[in-house]
């Protein structure tokens, strides 16, 4: 039995629904709990970059962001940590089918990021 999923945390750019899909993939755990943290990032890059649409945005820009949120303004090196695992984030999203398209990787939306999701599942259990 599954214990039901919890709503968005307040402040989540990823919606309830958004999440009741990712649970709905019937992947494993694992690879779900990558699905939802490839698509928080996605929202988030597409939030940092004021669009949704294009490349992601620079490293410089991902910085300023995280020196912006309160909760680790204080701490430049995590906040320099977290604009990496996010520039790594849009790295990857770079590497999806999808992302050569005319609207690049932050074009990307939740169906594209499930397929793929999907397909490295089962290339990993075939």
């Amino acid at each position: 039995m599954t214990s039901p999923v919890p709503g968005p945390p307040p402040g989540s750019p990823l919606t309830e629904a958004e999440l009741s899909a990712i649970e709905s993939t019937l992947l494993p755990a694992l690879e779900r709990h990558h699905l939802r943290l490839l698509a928080h990032g996605l929202r988030t890059l597409q939030l940092i970059a004021g669009r949704r649409e294009g490349p992601p945005p620079t490293l410089e820009m991902l910085e300023a962001w995280a020196g912006r949120q309160p909760a680790i303004a204080d701490d430049p090196v995590f906040a320099r940590a977290f604009a990496i695992q996010l520039q790594a984030v849009g790295r990857q999203l770079t590497q999806l089918p999808g992302a050569a398209g005319p609207g690049g990787p932050l074009a990307l939306d939740l169906p594209e990021l499930v397929a793929w999701a999907k397909r490295q599942a089962d290339a990993r259990l075939g």
